[in-house]
């Protein structure tokens, strides 16, 4: 009886053993998941993820034989108290063209936060020929209390951007942003401002 138990007791503490481990593999594994999904989104474009660094312009002659619709859409988050909102909803661009328009954010509260506005590009495929050149989505903003303020994005879409490709979305999120290391505020930059 005693060797039963024994058996019993060794096999009991062999299950919690591999489900603890199955646990922090599990949490390790969760944890590393988003880092990978940005790198493996930014080498292959998938999912319109987009770079968040600054593209410089490229001086290609523009396809007037085509136009290509550019929408834009904003998103809120939970947790920032912002209001993002764009000029114009919808514009109709010529590959090569340089265009521009403005975003207002908003802080509705009393006091500064930070936020990102995180960009993403509709359809995926689009992304590797979206150059902007000036956009307020490469670095975290400031906003004082009840401060509102336009900020330009200035962009291109290639000349090879694919041919069945008529519309193109970008997607805005603001996420509220905990801890700034090193960031410049909205207020840094002026409209005129060009990277």
């Amino acid at each position: 009886m005693a060797l039963g138990n024994a058996v019993q007791t060794a096999g009991v503490k062999r299950t919690v053993i591999r489900s603890i481990a199955a646990l922090v593999g599990m949490f390790a594994f969760a944890f590393a998941l988003v880092p990978l999904y940005d790198v493996f989104c930014r080498v292959t474009g998938i999912n319109g993820k987009v770079d968040t660094t600054a593209k410089a312009i490229v001086h290609e002659e523009v396809d007037q034989s085509r136009f290509i619709t550019v929408q834009f859409i904003t998103r809120g988050s939970a947790g920032l108290p912002w209001q993002m909102s764009v000029e114009t909803r919808q514009m109709r661009v010529n590959p090569g063209q340089t265009a521009e328009v403005d975003f207002t954010f908003t802080n509705n509260s009393q006091q500064k936060n930070w936020g990102r506005a995180v960009p993403s590009v509709s359809p995926s495929s689009a992304t590797t020929h979206l150059r902007k050149i000036s956009c307020f989505c490469f670095q975290e903003q400031q906003l004082q209390g009840d401060e509102r303020i336009t900020i330009p994005l200035v962009f291109q879409l290639s000349r090879d951007l694919p041919e069945h490709i008529n519309t193109v979305t970008l997607v805005y999120t603001l996420y509220p942003v905990k801890h700034v290391a090193r960031s410049t505020s909205i207020n840094n930059n002026t409209a005129g401002d060009k990277i």
